[in-house]
């Protein structure tokens, strides 16, 4: 028979990698205002030296939460019973509430912010990990079974194990380790010459694994998951590091696989989730204390209630704030010339580079856009000093804050490095990147991928420049995360009355943050060329127009939407040559 728990209200929450005895002194099982009664609300847990916080007895007072010297302590009070967790990590760990269930023949999306159970509930699914009810107990499957909710039940029962799932990761990088060619390893996995042209590998075929580009993993990390034969299929991620392009090809294909297959997507592009998935599960609650799963939403429904901020059928706010789309695109700065630059180029032999000369405004965010292996980088990194143009000068002696699209975790603290900075933007970027206390005592090497993305570019801003440099700032940042971004950039601009350069794929953080833009064209890996600054309409429809896309915005949020190919509304925006509303 199923035990019956009493439902939590309160959840307290301990990060142990900023709880340590010699910085702390368990400073909350003194201050706790039950520990001085006869009762006891926090204790050290014997076996693992950490204070223990019952949910139960805790009365939300917050003092221990503003005592910690750390930040350790978080004391969540929930809005809305959500009965049972269906996992806990441990006592005042992560827990989560509900499961999504993949559906065949239909493509599913999850979306959320980030540290709030999506990868969580991957491992779950994959039977990675078993469902433990919040109990610090090993239960049986068939345990699990009985008292799982009966959809649950029949998902996990008609799983026999990890080998009827196929997983692409969301840390690609891991797929470095092999040093082997990349055709050997799809041969090792039995796959050949078709999987090398579908997927678009056949350049690479021959080079080693540990030297492909971040968008080259992806796409063989993709390729080896759905050839794989799997009863379910789930992609952690996937458009980190591939341009739009590629990131639309790549959604064709799976919305086809998904047809005949089981198959749920992770990802933050919500142009990309829209147009790919057919429904969504909705993820909400605390970064890193729990998170909690919506019923079953068509994808634009879905969408646009997560945007909102209320879930209509579950009648439930998972928002104080909602999440708004200008009808109107950021317009050019009106501004005086800050720096020149003449026609650039560059010949790496195999790969040449030509990019306008251009003259750039003080306090303008030009957005930089175009398909992968077509010179962006190089291009910002000539302006870095980094690579030295052939022809052509870059005005030197500016001091110049480059962010690069790789990014290196050191042994350092956060607060060390973002120490060295303006204080005003660092504080400034910790509130609007949601950067909490308790992150400053870890080391680089110790973040995940979104938190060592916001690291950098909060550090990167809080430089002393004449030029800013961000190479793909929305990379592991999560939807709220990008919005985020794009206010911090604007308040920046305005304080430091200094250029910015951006290098991004998502649509809407491009249109949504830039002034101007410059295209990159070409043929990839042999010849690129990048256009002078130019409007953003003139810009954005050209770019969409080597993508071979048209963007509408949704009638509700005016989010940017990609219009199917052959629609009624792509045919009548290609032939007025509007590829991109930006009005």
């Amino acid at each position: 028979m199923a035990k019956v728990t009493t439902p939590v209200k309160r959840l307290a929450i301990l990060d142990r990698d900023a709880c340590t005895r010699d910085k702390t002194g368990y400073v909350c099982v003194k201050v706790c205002p039950i520990n001085r009664t006869r009762d006891k609300c926090i204790t050290i847990d014997e076996e693992t030296k950490y204070p223990l916080i019952s949910n139960e007895r805790c009365i939300g007072c917050g003092i221990c939460v503003k005592k910690c010297p750390n930040g350790a302590i978080y004391i969540i009070n929930l809005s809305k019973d959500l009965g049972e967790p269906i996992f806990s990590y441990g006592p005042n760990m992560f827990r989560l509430y509900g499961l999504p269930i993949p559906k065949k023949g239909s493509v599913i999306g999850l979306i959320g912010k980030n540290g709030i159970g999506k990868t969580t509930a991957i491992r779950l699914l994959s039977k990675q990990i078993r469902p433990n009810f919040g109990e610090e107990a090993d239960f049986s499957w068939e345990d699990v079974y009985k008292r799982s909710s009966m959809d649950v039940k029949n998902y996990l029962s008609s799983i026999a194990g990890e080998h009827n799932v196929s997983i692409k990761p969301q840390d690609i990088e891991k797929i470095r380790e092999q040093k082997v060619h990349v055709k050997e390893l799809l041969k090792a996995v039995g796959l050949g010459k078709e999987t090398l042209a579908k997927f678009g590998l056949e350049e690479i075929a021959d080079r080693k694994v540990d030297e492909l580009s971040g968008g080259e993993l992806q796409k063989l990390s993709l390729a080896i998951t759905i050839s794989k034969k799997a009863d379910i299929y789930y992609i952690d991620e996937l458009t980190n590091y591939l341009d739009i392009g590629e990131r639309l090809r790549l959604s064709v294909m799976l919305k086809e696989f998904g047809e005949k297959n089981s198959l749920i997507v992770v990802d933050h592009d919500l142009t990309v989730i829209d147009y790919l998935v057919d429904y969504v599960y909705i993820f909400f609650g605390e970064e890193g204390a729990y998170g909690a799963v919506s019923g079953l939403k068509a994808a634009r429904t879905g969408i646009n209630e997560y945007l909102e901020g209320f879930l209509r059928a579950e009648n439930l706010k998972i928002r104080d704030f909602e999440i708004q789309f200008s009808k109107f695109s950021q317009s050019e700065e009106r501004a005086p010339v800050f720096f020149k630059y003449p026609e650039l180029a560059r010949d790496f032999g195999p790969f040449k580079l030509t990019v306008e000369a251009s003259e750039i405004r003080e306090k303008e965010v030009i957005g930089i856009v175009g398909g992968n292996a077509l010179g962006k980088t190089t291009f910002m990194r000539m302006l870095a000093g980094v690579e030295k143009p052939d022809s052509g000068t870059v005005e030197e002696g500016r001091k110049i804050a480059y962010k690069r699209q790789y990014l290196e975790a050191g042994k350092e603290r956060v607060h060390d490095v973002l120490s060295k900075g303006d204080p005003y933007i660092v504080e400034l970027s910790r509130r609007l990147l949601s950067i909490p206390a308790n992150l400053l005592e870890r080391r680089l090497d110790q973040l995940s991928g979104g938190q060592l993305q916001k690291v950098s570019i909060a550090h990167t801003l809080s430089l002393d420049a004449g030029l800013y440099l961000l190479d793909e700032p929305s990379a592991f940042l999560d939807v709220e995360q990008r919005i985020a971004f794009c206010h911090l950039i604007s308040d920046f601009v305005e304080y430091r009355k200094k250029p910015v350069f951006i290098i991004d794929h998502d649509i809407n953080l491009v249109d949504r943050v830039s002034n101007r833009l410059m295209l990159f064209s070409g043929v990839k890996a042999k010849e690129g060329h990048g256009s002078a600054a130019m409007g953003k309409r003139d810009g954005m429809n050209a770019f969409l127009k080597t993508m071979d896309i048209t963007v509408r915005r949704d009638v509700d949020t005016y989010r940017p939407r990609i219009n199917k190919p052959g629609s009624a509304l792509d045919r009548e925006q290609r032939q007025k040559g509007e590829y991109y509303f930006s009005s």
